[in-house]
């Protein structure tokens, strides 16, 4: 079912879909050659913002949560998503482990670990949830809002192989970007696939990585079809090392933010934009807060560093490494609701996705907060099933099919971002 949505189907958006759907060949067969090169991330969700002028991602999760809001008619995609995967990985695979979280309370979440449960069950795998949390000490059962249950056992290391009692899996499932660092008993394992790799966890992956072979892609992918970069890229800067609780810091941040929403008005004048720019600075990792502020002038930079630290507490205490990004405003509405999309791929197919809303955020906010609620978009009969033909803005698939389009851009530039981060790939340098 296409969710009823209020979306920005008018404007140069309308030409880049466009250009996207005459390219449609030339643009799966380049995908294709690419992931003959590279190995895609095992799963990733890619949050997309659609202006209404540029549609760009402005996140890449390599850990995501949120399946449950897959609906039942998008798991066989799914399925055969997980089957691919596995095969290439560990083609006679029997048994999967997936590693949660280490706060499984949410019930959101216990939901999230049911649905990939049930994703590889359907894939042929026995699964079970083991958790490396110390506070668990016994197998605990976990009853579902929906009737489900769902087992959590403590994870067990013999001989450098992880398990759970009478279970010894040859493939480890991370749903955990343990951002509080890598435990020991993840590490150097005996024979075992541990899927995201460790140096895809936030201890050691930063967003500037990620987007500036994000930024390689799209030039690469701009020339293939003949569009500006900029209109699925957003913009960034990487500020690293500054304490906002000195005037030195704010000072360094001040001058990188004027420096990037120069940029950004040049592109704005370019297109003929009036919206006015804004730049939202992050934690280039997630260990500090995810995001920071919103900024429309270098002038208010101390006053929301300011709050920001207050906001967060000790988490914002000494240095931090920051990235400044381009905001992308979102013109899309799911009734009253500022909504975007966001996609869930799994080997190197988009198998899902659903609409992040909320009511109470504006088209420049970040919508990943707390009041956010999910409506499932449409990827399940439409994503593979484009209309060539249907002229631009008149058809949600073809909308759909782009914002898969832009996924796997991001998913691509995750799997280029692993490469050059694999602490156990041979140098030639």
């Amino acid at each position: 079912m296409v969710p009823h949505l209020v979306t920005a189907l008018t404007g140069p958006i309308n030409e880049l879909e466009q250009r996207v759907l005459d390219s449609m060949p030339a643009i799966e067969r380049w995908f294709r050659l690419e992931w003959m090169e590279h190995t895609p991330p095992f799963y990733c969700s890619v949050d997309v913002r659609n202006a209404g002028f540029k549609l760009a991602p402005v996140d890449t999760d390599l850990f995501p949560g949120g399946w449950h809001n897959l609906t039942p008619s998008m798991l066989p995609l799914a399925v055969q998503a997980a089957m691919a995967a596995i095969e290439k990985i560990c083609p006679e695979a029997r048994n999967l482990l997936i590693i949660p979280e280490n706060d499984v309370r949410s019930t959101f979440y216990q939901s999230n670990l049911a649905q990939l449960r049930r994703i590889f069950h359907m894939a042929g795998l026995n699964v079970r949830i083991g958790s490396i949390s110390p506070d668990l000490k016994k197998a605990t059962t976990l009853k579902l809002p929906d009737g489900e249950s769902l087992t959590l056992e403590p994870v067990i290391r013999t001989r450098g192989r992880l398990g759970v009692k009478d279970f010894d899996p040859c493939t480890i499932l991370l749903n955990n970007d343990l951002v509080a660092g890598v435990p020991g008993i993840l590490e150097d394992l005996n024979e075992q696939y541990l899927l995201p790799p460790l140096h895809a966890s936030w201890s050691t992956r930063r967003r500037s990585t990620h987007f500036k072979t994000y930024e390689e892609v799209c030039k690469r992918f701009g020339k293939l079809i003949g569009v500006d970069p900029w209109l699925i890229n957003p913009m960034f800067d990487r500020c690293g090392g500054v304490d906002l609780g000195t005037d030195d810091g704010v000072d360094a941040l001040k001058a990188r933010v004027d420096t990037l929403l120069a940029k950004v008005k040049k592109k704005y004048k370019e297109y003929g934009i009036k919206e006015k720019p804004f730049v939202v600075v992050k934690a280039d990792n997630l260990g500090g807060s995810a995001g920071l502020m919103s900024v429309r002038d270098a002038k208010d930079v101390a006053a929301l560093a300011k709050k920001a630290r207050d906001a967060a507490g000790q988490r914002f205490q000494g240095m931090q490494e920051l990235i400044l990004q381009e905001g992308v405003l979102t013109l899309e509405r799911m009734n009253d609701a500022v909504a975007e999309p966001v996609v869930y791929m799994m080997d190197r197919y988009v198998v899902g996705g659903f609409y992040r809303i909320h009511a109470e955020r504006g088209i420049d906010e970040d919508l990943n907060a707390p009041g956010s609620s999910f409506v499932p978009l449409a990827f399940d009969q439409s994503m593979h099933l484009p209309q060539p033909g249907v002229r631009p803005g008149a058809s949600a698939p073809n909308r759909f099919y782009m914002y898969g389009v832009v996924g796997r851009l991001a998913m691509l530039a995750a799997s280029y971002e692993l490469e050059a981060t694999d602490p156990q790939a041979e140098r030639y340098d």
